[in-house]
């Protein structure tokens, strides 16, 4: 008998787009024999399944079903691939809770902590091998903050939005009167903002899941970006940076970092796939810490699609491990 599951994309922020591409690619290679697919559309106050033939069924929100001629469709598990909100911050795991539907990414509180960088930040701080570069957590949107910013940071710093994703409001800043455009720039995508010191270092990208009960840390990616860092451009854009999977590590790099990324994973809480992105340090070797992504891009050429790969699995493989790791 097979399961019925619901493949959710779209959402509420920008980053509905590549929940899209992501969806599609998901589809795609989702394993037919064990699952009856439907991909439900999430978008505000539109949640939709839409047939072949382009009729659309409204969702139920009373208990997340569909009924397609005539035919009330429940569905035994939800595969979640919607970046942002309400996908990746909590929202929408806290509703199929309440609902008793499995689903395949974190938890409502994990999800809603590692939105926020500087929570997270404050999880992971103490971890290991792990460093976090210096950072000031700012509020609201204040004239104080350019000078507390000069103040206790030294330049060049990254300027972001704390909950945003897709590097979406973020720039970096070389300059003392380039900082309160920057400022402005990320307070217009969220009402915090998290300024860091910059670290000098090669990027990497790694990919962390659990399944049958055991977790697997995935090669890591190496980034290579052209411009000044892997901004929306350099990850949505092809020939923008250049990807090396797996990245250039010695084997006790590697070795330490499979290490850190179990107990980031694990201190988390974490469930799922997700992405871990860190720098390493060209002058001392040290792991610095960027960002983790709980619901991270699957298309194609997305990092977890080229680590999945790179130890010999298939995509299906890779999505129906994740997929029954959801009812166990």
């Amino acid at each position: 008998m097979k399961k019925i599951l619901a493949l959710v994309t779209g959402g509420f922020t920008g980053e509905s787009a590549v929940s899209l591409k992501s969806a599609t690619v998901v589809e795609q290679h989702l394993d037919r024999k064990r699952y009856e697919v439907y991909k439900i559309y999430i978008y505000p106050g539109n949640w939709y399944y839409e047939s072949t033939t382009g009729e659309k069924f409204p969702v139920d929100l009373n208990d997340f079903s569909i009924t397609v001629n005539e035919e009330k469709i429940r569905f035994d598990g939800v595969f979640n691939i919607i970046h942002g909100s309400p996908g990746e911050d909590g929202k929408l795991a806290g509703y199929f809770d309440m609902l008793g539907i499995p689903y395949t990414t974190c938890d409502a509180q994990t999800s809603a902590i590692t939105m926020n960088k500087g929570y997270t930040k404050a999880v992971i701080d103490g971890i290991k091998d792990l460093h976090v570069a210096k950072s000031i957590h700012l509020f609201g949107k204040r004239p104080r903050h350019t000078k507390k910013v000069l103040e206790q940071l030294r330049l060049p710093y990254f300027v972001k939005p704390n909950n945003g994703g897709s590097s979406i409001g973020m720039s970096k800043v070389k300059a003392e009167e380039e900082l309160e455009a920057a400022l402005d720039r990320a307070f217009q995508e969220d009402g915090q903002v998290l300024v860091e010191e910059f670290v000098s270092g090669r990027e990497f990208s790694i990919g962390i899941y659990r399944s049958g009960g055991k977790i697997t840390v995935l090669p890591a990616t190496e980034i290579i970006s052209s411009k000044e860092f892997f901004d929306f451009e350099a990850k949505y854009s092809p020939g923008v940076s250049e990807e090396i999977t797996p990245g250039r590590m010695d084997e006790r790099e590697a070795e330490r970092v499979t290490h850190i990324a179990e107990e980031v994973y694990r201190k988390l809480n974490c469930k799922g796939a997700v992405r871990m992105d860190y720098f390493l340090e060209h002058e001392t070797g040290r792991f610095y810490f960027i960002e983790i992504n709980t619901v991270p891009g699957q298309t194609e050429t997305s990092l977890i699609s080229q680590q999945v790969r790179a130890i010999g699995k298939t995509l299906k493989e890779f999505y129906t491990e994740l997929i029954e790791e959801m009812w166990h």
